[in-house]
């Protein structure tokens, strides 16, 4: 599939939204009184943040593979 700059920086900029949620929710889950307690979660929401941020850079080296064909 092909997507246009626009399109790719518009994903980028929902990606690093949601990533900051996460981020959010990270440190909320981990300053609980009991965060053994919420530990799946936090594992959960780390690893998701992983996926988000590889594809983060997934989404630049696009990004400037099409810039540079501009």
């Amino acid at each position: 599939m092909k997507f246009d700059v626009a399109e790719l920086v518009e994903a980028k900029r929902q990606i690093d939204s949601t990533l900051h949620k996460l981020r959010q929710t990270v440190k909320t889950f981990e300053a609980k009184e009991n965060a053994d307690r919420y530990k799946s979660q936090i594992t959960l929401a780390k690893r998701r943040i992983q996926a988000f941020e590889l594809s983060v850079v997934l989404i630049e080296r696009e990004i400037n593979e099409a810039e540079k064909k501009i």
